[in-house]
């Protein structure tokens, strides 16, 4: 019996973890959840929900709301611990013990000290059931962008490129488009998506011209924050970025001590222009940059940007995932290389990353990797 109920607690956190994952890219700074209301000893799912986009509501009172009474006595799945404090809501943990659940599955704890351990503790005192640890490297990965806010105040970067089986961007005359093939667009499109922000440096905005919204059917209000790191300033007002800022975010990281009246020209056009510390090149401090935007609640950042942009980011180690398009083509040594020279002198302090997954995206391969320890 046992064994039955363990099998049956990870089939339906399984289930809770899809769920939270179509909150992912909408929900910032709130981690995504999923919760899933089953009554009964048969497996009867009465309610579901997810974090809603902004943070609210969240995942459980979505959840409750649609199984009404049908909740009373009933196991809640839920990836996330319930949270335990006053903020826009009342807490998650108070609801579930209105509602009357006989059992709460826990995947993973709440690093925020505002909830870690209370919400758990609370349910247990309300004489609540928990089972602790369902699924949890699954759900610590969902919410790895989360995780690092709360702990180092910045986001998770995904590194996302598309390369020739040489690892080049682009020939030397700069001639990217296309070098994957439809599909494998469609596929970087949904990473735009699912995170809060994509980070591009101003080389690739000048070069490339993009609008950098999620251009998938229907997918349109899926668009992230455009952010474009940019030291001087040198994007131009008639860009399509800037032009489009007022339906799509857009923000512009400059090194402090700038233009005023070009500041006030991007502020005009709805752009957020964010002046950040430069660092010894005069250049704004990457570093510094994942602080500030951890600050600003976001959470998972999509890095779109050429060889410069991902070079420094992989210097400062702050790339923590890539999503590496591959096509079967060779450009050769003279062409673009996905990341520029980043002072690697012995093969020890190359950073290191182990695959999670190999695709076949249309024409194309997909390999995922995230940053080893």
């Amino acid at each position: 019996m046992a064994k039955k109920t363990e099998s049956l607690d990870t089939q339906f956190m399984l289930g809770a973890l899809a769920l939270a994952r179509r909150g992912l890219g909408r929900v910032a700074p709130n981690p995504a959840v999923g919760c899933l209301i089953v009554a009964g000893d048969g497996g009867r799912v009465v309610g579901r929900g997810w974090t809603q986009p902004g943070g609210r509501p969240h995942a459980e009172t979505v959840a409750l709301k649609r199984a009404g009474a049908a909740a009373k006595g009933a196991t809640a799945y839920v990836t996330l611990e319930p949270c335990d404090h006053f903020g826009k809501t009342a807490p998650c943990s108070e609801a579930l013990i209105e509602a009357g659940i006989k059992r709460c599955v826990i995947a993973v704890q709440d690093p925020d000290p505002r909830v870690s351990g209370n919400g758990i503790e609370r349910l247990r005192k309300a004489g609540i059931q928990i089972t602790f640890g369902v699924c949890s490297k699954e759900a610590e990965r969902l919410n790895a962008g989360f995780f690092l806010k709360v702990t180092l105040c910045r986001p998770l970067f995904t590194l996302k490129t598309a390369t020739t089986l040489d690892g080049r961007i682009a020939t030397h005359t700069g001639d990217s488009q296309w070098i994957t093939g439809n599909e494998a667009r469609a596929a970087a499109h949904l990473y735009r998506a699912e995170n809060d922000a994509v980070l591009i440096g101003v080389g690739t905005a000048l070069h490339d011209r993009p609008r950098l919204s999620c251009r998938l059917p229907g997918m349109l209000d899926r668009t992230p924050i455009r952010i474009v790191a940019d030291s001087r300033m040198r994007l131009p007002l008639t860009s399509a970025l800037v032009k489009t800022a007022h339906e799509h975010p857009t923000w512009i990281v400059t090194s402090k001590g700038g233009d005023k009246s070009r500041y006030r020209a991007y502020t005009d056009l709805g752009v957020k222009v964010i002046e950040t510390d430069p660092d010894k090149d005069n250049r704004p401090d990457l570093s510094r940059l994942a602080g500030e935007l951890g600050r600003r609640g976001l959470t998972r950042v999509l890095v779109e940007g050429g060889g410069e942009l991902s070079g420094e980011l992989l210097r400062r180690n702050l790339i923590d995932r890539v999503a590496w398009f591959r096509a079967g083509c060779l450009i050769g040594g003279d062409g673009v290389p996905a990341a520029r020279a980043f002072g690697i002198d012995s093969l020890k302090d190359a950073p290191r990353f182990f695959r999670t997954s190999v695709k076949e995206i249309g024409v194309d391969l997909l390999e995922t990797y995230e940053r080893m320890g």
